[in-house]
C-alpha cells in the first residue's frame, strides 16, 4: 500500500515555489540551481527533489500557478455582476494587489517563460489570452467604439503595460501601498492624468499648489 503525502505536503510544496520564485527572479532562471532552492528553504537536495523533479518542474508550476490565479480572480469579478465601469475598477484593483503580493512570481512569468518548451508556453501563453480577452471585452463594453476601431486589445494592452511593470520602479515601503496606487492606476486610465486624485493617506507636500477644480479632480 502507497504511503499517502503529509498534511504540510503542499504547504511545503508552496513554500518552495516562493522561495525559488524569488530566486529566479533576483538572479534568473538560468543561474540558479536546485541547490539554491533547497538552500533557501532550509532543505537538503534530496528533500527538494522529493516536491519537484527538476528545475524546470519549478518554473512551469510557478508560471502556471499564477497565471491561474489571475484567472480566478477575473473569474471572481466576473460573478459580481457588475456594470462595465465597476467591473474594469475592480479587475484593475484587484490585479494591482495581487501582483504586490506575487511579484516574484510575475516576473518569472513575464521574463522566464522563453525557458519553456514550446508545449507549455503555448498552454501558459493560451491562459494569458484569455485574461486579456476578458480586461478588453470589459474595455469594450464601457467603451463601444473601442471596438469599432478595433483599439480595445491595443487600449487593454497599454493598461497592462502600466500594471505589470509596476514592480520595477514601484516601492511599497514609500508613501504610498499598493492599495494606493491601485485607483491611481485606475483614475490615470480613466481619465488622464487630469483625472488622478492624491489618496487620502498621503498629505500634499506644503510647497506644492492644489490644482485648479476646473483642470483637475481633487
Amino acid at each position: 500500500m502507497a504511503r499517502g503525502r503529509s498534511s504540510g505536503y503542499e504547504d511545503q510544496r508552496e513554500l518552495i515555489l516562493l522561495h525559488a520564485a524569488e530566486l529566479f527572479a533576483q538572479r534568473g532562471y538560468s543561474a540558479t540551481s536546485m541547490n539554491g532552492v533547497a538552500e533557501a528553504c532550509g532543505l537538503s537536495k534530496p528533500a527538494l527533489y522529493h516536491y519537484f523533479r527538476d528545475k524546470y518542474d519549478l518554473l512551469v508550476n510557478i508560471a502556471e500557478n499564477h497565471i491561474v490565479r489571475l484567472q480566478a480572480l477575473v473569474s471572481e469579478v466576473a460573478e459580481l455582476e457588475l456594470e462595465p465601469e465597476a467591473r474594469l475598477r475592480e479587475l484593475i484593483r484587484r490585479f494591482v494587489i495581487e501582483y504586490a503580493q506575487a511579484q516574484h512570481a510575475h516576473r518569472v512569468l513575464i521574463e522566464d517563460i522563453k525557458f519553456l518548451t514550446e508545449a507549455d508556453q503555448t498552454r501558459i501563453l493560451g491562459f494569458e489570452r484569455q485574461v486579456t480577452r476578458e480586461f478588453s471585452s470589459t474595455v469594450e463594453a464601457l467603451w463601444p467604439y473601442l471596438g469599432q476601431t478595433h483599439l480595445s486589445k491595443p487600449t487593454t494592452m497599454l493598461l497592462f503595460g502600466m500594471i505589470n511593470w509596476m514592480f520595477t520602479w514601484f516601492r511599497p515601503d514609500g508613501a504610498l501601498s499598493y492599495e494606493d496606487m491601485a485607483p491611481i492606476v485606475t483614475d490615470l486610465f480613466f481619465g488622464g492624468a487630469a483625472a488622478v486624485r492624491r489618496p487620502a493617506t498621503v498629505t500634499a507636500s506644503p510647497a506644492s499648489s492644489p490644482p485648479s477644480p476646473t483642470k483637475a479632480n481633487t
